[in-house]
């Protein structure tokens, strides 16, 4: 491998990895928190939206979290949204973090 599609393969991994970063906040922010702050357990969080708990608890850590698609698919089935309304979701919060030079039209 040459050292300049190394250091594009670098840059796309960490690229990746704030992408998950951004997911599990949202996650966390807009979700999570909300459901802890009206007396509901973590526990409860996860049984409802057919996670383990041990997910939930990664998903929230402030380290970085890559989480799998099935498990994103199952926590927004559980909400009523697709997948695509959910990334529509983050991007509108998080937009400007996301500097992937990519337009929908």
């Amino acid at each position: 491998m040459n050292v300049r599609n190394h250091s594009s393969s670098i840059l796309f991994f960490c690229y990746m990895i704030g992408v998950n970063k951004i997911i599990c906040e949202f996650i966390t922010k807009e979700w999570l928190t909300p459901w802890l702050n009206s007396k509901k357990s973590q526990r409860s969080f996860a049984d409802h939206h057919n996670v383990e708990e041990s997910i939930v608890r990664k998903i929230k850590t402030p380290k970085e979290y890559r989480i799998p698609v099935e498990t994103l698919h199952k926590i927004c089935e559980s909400r009523n949204i697709s997948l695509s309304d959910f990334f529509k979701l983050v991007e509108k919060k998080y937009g400007k973090f996301l500097n992937d030079g990519y337009e929908y039209k």
